[in-house]
């Protein structure tokens, strides 16, 4: 109906001349049809609101409702400077009625470059619905009982909206350069977060404190050691291989920063301490994976498919 809306609109200027009850006719349809379309925008906010289921998805996949929030936006987005006009009436007509004007759009959603985005009565729109949906992924994201898998529910979900954003013109221009820089930043915050709750305590496990007694490496302390980060790594690599990360650069990007971040801390300490223990079963007993091992065992993460370690070791 925005194309009879647009066709209306167009009608108009030809037939100024002619009949003003068919004029006032034509407009009215016009409105008719202004009003449906904001209705229309209206429920999606509703249906953002409602959505308040309490199970969450499988594996910190993407949500459905971001799915379906984008994929409406994108589509909605090619009549943007129809919709523009359209909400431009709407909030004119909403300040006649109450006699205010309309807000304003948030300072630091404004795009630097361009001051007619600051009066852009649909990216006011666009942007109110981003927040629906921001606000929505919070609390879901709050279903998961793991930290970890928190972050990376609210990864997958940040990444799927930033690339949409990216692969359409309409919604990028309509956004702005700053509201996709601050989406980036905050996705940032949550690869670090995912970091520190997971691989925090891990890389404890290889702090040189605590190691020496009296001057010497202390084998009993050594051992406990190994031993805890071989059921924190087996416990991550069961757990972990089963989430989901769909967007493949940013898979690869987070497998790339836990290496880094955990292989060379393992490697150091498997060098420096293995020459500690006795040889034969006890170190086989007590050092349970090879540094190479260790990165082998990153490359399962992610996958949303478990794989069994000794299978796998076989």
């Amino acid at each position: 109906f925005l194309d009879m809306y647009e066709t209306l609109r167009d009608l108009i200027p030809a037939v100024e001349q002619s009949d003003s009850d068919l004029i006032d006719e034509i407009k009215l349809a016009q409105t008719r049809l202004g009003e449906a379309a904001v209705t229309i925008i209206g429920e999606l906010e509703n249906s953002i609101k409602s959505d308040n289921g309490r199970t969450p998805v499988p594996s910190g996949a993407v949500h459905p409702l971001t799915r379906y929030t984008m994929n409406y936006l994108k589509y909605a987005c090619e009549y943007k400077d129809t919709l523009d006009q359209v909400f431009q009436h709407y909030e004119k007509a909403q300040s006649d009625q109450t006699g205010t004007k309309p807000e304003p759009e948030p300072k630091r959603n404004q795009r630097e470059d361009d001051d007619e985005y600051k009066t852009s009565a649909f990216a006011r729109q666009m942007i109110k619905v981003m927040e629906l949906l921001d606000a929505n992924l919070e609390i879901k994201s709050r279903l998961y009982r793991d930290p970890s898998l928190r972050s990376i529910f609210l990864m997958n979900n940040g990444r799927y909206i930033l690339q949409k954003i990216k692969g359409s013109t309409e919604i990028r221009d309509l956004m702005g350069q700053s509201w996709t820089r601050k989406r980036s930043t905050e996705l940032r915050q949550y690869h670090k977060s995912y970091q520190r709750e997971t691989w925090g305590k891990v890389l404890q496990t290889m702090n040189q404190e605590g190691l020496q007694v009296n001057g010497k490496v202390s084998k009993p302390v050594l051992k406990e050691r190994f031993k805890i980060f071989n059921a924190m790594f087996d416990e991550i690599h069961k757990t972990q291989s089963t989430w989901i990360v769909s967007d493949e650069q940013m898979q690869s990007e987070l497998r790339v920063s836990i290496s880094a971040l955990v292989i060379p801390a393992y490697r150091s300490f498997f060098g420096r301490y293995k020459q500690h223990l006795d040889s034969g079963k006890q170190t086989d007993k007590y050092v349970k994976y090879q540094p190479e091992d260790i990165e082998s065992f990153i490359d399962d993460l992610f996958d949303g498919n478990p794989t069994s370690m000794a299978r796998k070791r076989n």
